[in-house]
């Protein structure tokens, strides 16, 4: 089938607990369903990157979150005036390959001659045509490929995932060589200056007949247990059922197929992009005034620099600080030096702990 005849259905993901952007992102709430960087939330960006883009093939997302985050996900859609084609509720979270063999199978009963395209709901892109357009180039041979999409790295990262490039399929896609986990430093700068690697984006592209023959090859154990969990019914509203789907091996879909598959591909993207991972980041990505303050909320420096000073309430005065974050919100209060971002997650767990009087 000719991909200008076969539409795509958006799988929008809102999984993962970010818990390195405590105390805004917490369990109740977390990470997409803030807004870190503009006046609507990460979700809700996600979801406007692939309505109202009928013309180009694109069909009403189906939303996959937790079952704790069903009003969440309601209200900020209900904001934007948009609804979902289907609405999944996970009992627990198992990784992001049980979520493909349901989509997968979702898709095929729902939506025959569809693609799906799975995205997180936490990634910033600049430029939602040229994301589109770049989808769309993908979906030429997504019948025979699993497609993901890799940006050109502006800096020798190591928070991300590489992929690096092997024969070209056609313009701008390409076999995929290898997948490489966070690579350190100098891994980084030799992939960068090489030229022939790209960011991991997460973002996947495919038919849903080779996504169910991939994960049978690789795991059946996951696909026969994803599907398990699905209920009988051709309802919107789509609860796994939580037994079942607890028993499902927790796996992301990088390590059951791409790392194995030899149909993976990737497309590489014109456009600005981002995983907001981490305050660092929040502050790497915002607007800084002359001394390369960010600040949000009710903030008044003096004498500082290179900080991010964010309230989610409470007034904050900062005095003296140099190349800090500081995050207040009603019910805690950040502060760590911006090198030491990624630290964030340790103290939002040891919190949690205490919270739940464990530690």
């Amino acid at each position: 089938m000719s991909e200008a005849l076969r539409p795509i259905l958006p799988v929008i993901l809102c999984g993962g607990a970010g818990t390195r952007l405590w105390p805004v992102s917490t369990e109740a709430a977390p990470k997409p369903f803030h807004a870190l960087l503009a006046d609507e939330t990460l979700f809700q960006a996600t979801v406007k990157r692939v309505v109202g883009a009928a013309a180009d093939g694109f069909l009403p997302p189906m939303i996959v979150c937790g079952r704790a985050h069903r009003a969440l996900v309601e209200a900020q859609m209900d904001a934007i005036g948009i609804a979902p084609s289907l609405l999944v509720l996970e009992p627990c979270g198992r990784g992001t390959a049980p979520i493909a063999a349901i989509a997968s199978e979702l898709a095929a009963q729902r939506w025959p001659d569809a693609l799906v395209l799975m995205v997180s709901a936490d990634h910033l892109i600049a430029d939602d045509d040229e994301f589109r357009r770049t989808v769309r180039r993908g979906a030429a041979i997504a019948d025979d490929w699993i497609v993901t999409l890799g940006i050109a790295p502006s800096r020798p990262e190591t928070g991300y995932g590489y992929i690096r490039r092997g024969a070209e399929l056609a313009g701008g896609l390409y076999v995929v060589d290898r997948f490489v986990e966070k690579p350190d430093l100098a891994k980084a700068k030799a992939f960068v200056a090489a030229g022939d690697h790209s960011w991991n984006a997460g973002v996947f592209l495919f038919a849903p007949e080779l996504m169910r023959q991939e994960l049978e090859t690789a795991r059946p154990d996951i696909a026969r247990a994803a599907l398990a969990a699905l209920p009988r019914g051709d309802g919107q509203l789509i609860e796994l059922d939580e037994a079942r789907f607890h028993a499902c091996p927790a796996e992301a879909i990088d390590r059951a197929v791409m790392e194995r598959t030899t149909r993976a591909a990737v497309a590489v993207c014109a456009f600005d992009w981002a995983d907001i991972g981490a305050w660092d980041e929040v502050w790497r990505l915002s607007s800084r005034d002359e001394a390369q303050n960010a600040v949000r909320g009710d903030v008044s420096l003096t004498d500082a620099s290179g900080s991010l000073v964010w309230s989610d309430g409470p007034a904050v005065a900062a005095i003296g600080v140099e190349d800090l974050v500081i995050v207040a919100t009603r019910d805690a209060v950040l502060v760590v030096p911006r090198a030491r971002a990624q630290e964030v997650r340790a103290a939002a767990e040891r919190q949690a702990r205490r919270g739940s009087g464990s530690d």
